[in-house]
C-alpha cells in the first residue's frame, strides 16, 4: 500500500508530533488516526522506550520515542488524522536493525517505531485505492483493518480522485 513517487502538497500541511509503537511495520500512504495525543505537561514530548538493545559495563543507552502515538484507521467512522509519509520500520532488507545504522534508514526513507513519523493532512499523491471509478470519484475512509482509502459509496469522504483508478491506484487530492 505504500505512496507512489508523484507527491505535492505544502510543509504547513505535515504533521511531524506523532510516532508508531505498534509491533508491526507500518507503510507510507496509511491513513491514521490518534490513539494518544501530545501531552502538555512538564514530562516533554519524548518517552524512553527502554535500552537500545545491548547493556555494556559503565554505559547507559536509552532509547528515547515520541509520547504522541498514532495507528491506522479501522472504520469508516473513525477521525482520521491524515496519511503517512514515510515507512515505518526497524529493519533493512537484510534484517539488520536499522537502530543501529540510521543513515540507512534515512536512505531508505523510513522512520524508526517511536520516532516522529510525517502525517499529511493535505495534498494531492498518487496512491493506491481500493474500487473504481473515474476522475472525480469522492474517496472515503475504508473498513480496511490497514488504513487504506476506497471509493466506495459510504464511509467518511476525505478528498477526490483526480485521475481515474488505474492498476489499483490514482492521483488523489486529500483533505483531512
Amino acid at each position: 500500500m505504500a505512496l507512489k513517487t508523484f507527491r505535492q502538497y505544502d510543509e504547513h500541511d505535515v504533521v511531524n508530533l506523532f510516532g508508531y509503537h505498534a509491533a508491526d511495520s507500518l507503510d507510507s500512504g496509511t491513513v491514521v488516526k490518534i490513539s494518544e495525543g501530545v501531552a502538555l505537561d512538564s514530562n516533554g514530548p519524548t518517552e524512553s522506550m527502554g535500552s537500545v538493545g545491548n547493556a555494556y559495563t559503565n554505559t547507559v543507552s536509552l532509547r528515547y520515542g515520541t509520547r504522541a502515538k498514532v495507528v491506522p484507521i479501522t472504520t469508516k467512522t473513525d477521525v482520521a488524522l491524515g496519511i503517512t509519509l514515510m515507512k515505518v520500520a526497524e529493519v533493512d532488507e537484510n534484517g539488520e536493525l536499522l537502530k543501529f545504522n540510521p543513515r540507512k534508514a534515512a536512505e531508505m526513507g523510513v522512520v524508526l517505531k517511536g520516532q516522529a513519523i510525517p502525517v499529511l493532512t493535505k495534498g494531492v499523491v498518487h496512491m493506491p485505492i481500493a474500487g473504481s471509478g473515474a476522475a472525480g470519484s469522492a474517496v472515503r475512509l475504508s473498513d480496511s483493518v490497514d488504513g487504506g482509502l476506497t471509493t466506495a459509496s459510504d464511509g467518511t469522504i476525505v478528498g477526490k480522485t483526480l485521475s481515474a483508478i488505474v492498476d489499483g491506484s490514482a492521483i488523489v487530492q486529500l483533505s483531512f
